[in-house]
């Protein structure tokens, strides 16, 4: 039976959690914990002892609820539900290769970076299927060295223009390919990204804070950006993602199906509460996803490699990446990783059921979603370099602190 409430001792702990954070470690955070049915707990706090922004906006006043956030990666959740509405209609296949290259031929005609950088041919056709669990063979220029030349924060559609890093289908590496995804869909529905996902997305989901270009008013709400140094001192700092801010330079950006969208927190979690729901809004009662496609989504889709994220994460740029021993290192024991359509599925030492979704953002933005226990969250700050422990810490504890006050 899905949770109505978290007991008052855990959501005081939760808050409490959220302002110890906010007073020595972290500039900002938000959090939102909801079920199917109703939002279990919300609080947004912003530091008054850390440095104000200084990318031409006003932190917002400490307890406010409407803070605007770049969501960073947070963003291919939902290029990934627009993938999965395209191909529920037959309008994208997941394993045609014919048809996703018809409409992105640069997709064809891509060669693979060799280390020596040197060109090779591809050996294999690229599906979305690739596209959706990052084996396509592209990677991220703050991920890979070979890569490091470019520049996916510039807003520009040329930037996506990179070579392979592998051969299509050997391997997982993440990377760029939510972004081809979220070009596909422009392609196939000759609608920009943003557009498509407001109408058949998000006003659908009663979403309304949330969008590629923030607004005059969303501008106004931004709450920040801030960068730590090795020594563990914050300071304010521009967004990576500017040119979405600057009004005249936001027309022909590119909607980045990977990275591109802002909003806050209590927006996003709807689209959480979606995917609890089976695929149906359960503010507005209307169909987001059919329950057979959110179940394939929920579905392992590297099950040939159960180890895929106990690789290391380089630093190849270490103002925006912390290097670490392993991709995401909360999966206990030797448990099998999973990978779905769109993001990561595993358990967890916080209490979370075996296949629970989850996905962050470059931006120290965390999300999850059990189905099983039919609750979700996000917990985002807005920092680098990622991931921030101290984030983590919080995104940790604000998900143990749910789970034990649902017992």
């Amino acid at each position: 039976m899905a949770p109505h409430l978290i007991p008052f001792h855990a959501t005081e702990g939760i808050q409490e959690l959220l302002n110890d954070a906010c007073q020595t470690d972290l500039p900002c955070a938000s959090v939102t914990v909801v079920s199917a049915t109703s939002e279990l707990f919300h609080q947004e706090t912003v530091s008054s002892s850390i440095g104000k922004p200084d990318n031409g906006q006003s932190a917002h006043k400490h307890g406010c609820d409407d803070q605007v956030y770049w969501f960073a990666s947070c963003t291919k959740l939902v290029t990934a539900i627009a993938c999965m509405q395209l191909v529920e209609q037959g309008k994208l296949a997941l394993d045609d290769s014919n048809q996703l290259e018809g409409l992105c031929p640069e997709l064809r005609d891509v060669k693979v970076l060799e280390s020596d950088g040197s060109m090779t041919e591809k050996n294999k056709r690229i599906t979305l299927r690739m596209l959706l669990t990052h084996t396509a063979g592209f990677g991220y220029s703050f991920l890979n060295k070979k890569l490091e030349n470019y520049n996916e924060f510039s807003g520009s559609a040329l930037d996506m223009h990179q070579p392979l890093v592998n051969q299509p289908g050997e391997r997982f590496e993440y990377g760029i390919s939510m972004d081809w995804a979220g070009i596909a869909v422009e392609r196939v529905t000759q609608t920009e990204l943003g557009e498509y996902m407001q109408q058949h997305i998000f006003e659908p989901s009663g979403i309304k804070d949330m969008s590629f270009s923030p607004s005059k008013d969303m501008r106004a709400r931004l709450v920040g950006f801030w960068q730590r140094d090795a020594d563990g001192h914050l300071s304010p700092r521009p967004y990576p993602l500017s040119k979405p801010l600057i009004p005249d330079q936001a027309s022909d950006m590119l909607q980045s199906g990977g990275a591109g969208l802002w909003g806050t927190t209590r927006e996003y979690s709807k689209l959480l509460r979606v995917l609890l729901h089976n695929g149906t809004s359960p503010i507005t009662g209307k169909v987001i996803l059919q329950p057979g496609t959110v179940e394939m989504m929920f579905e392992n889709q590297l099950g040939r490699d159960p180890d895929f994220a106990r690789t290391s994460l380089p630093a190849v740029k270490p103002e925006l990446v912390h290097p670490a021993e392993e991709l995401y290192p909360l999966c206990p024991g030797n448990e099998p990783q999973g990978w779905g359509l769109g993001f990561m599925i595993s358990p967890g030492v916080t209490g979370r059921s075996k296949y629970t979704a989850h996905w962050s953002g470059l931006s120290n933005c965390f999300w999850w979603c059990d189905r099983e226990k039919e609750v979700a969250g996000i917990v985002a700050s807005q920092m680098l370099p990622f991931p921030d422990l101290k984030v983590v810490q919080l995104w940790a504890n604000v998900e143990t602190a749910t789970y034990s006050g649902l017992k």
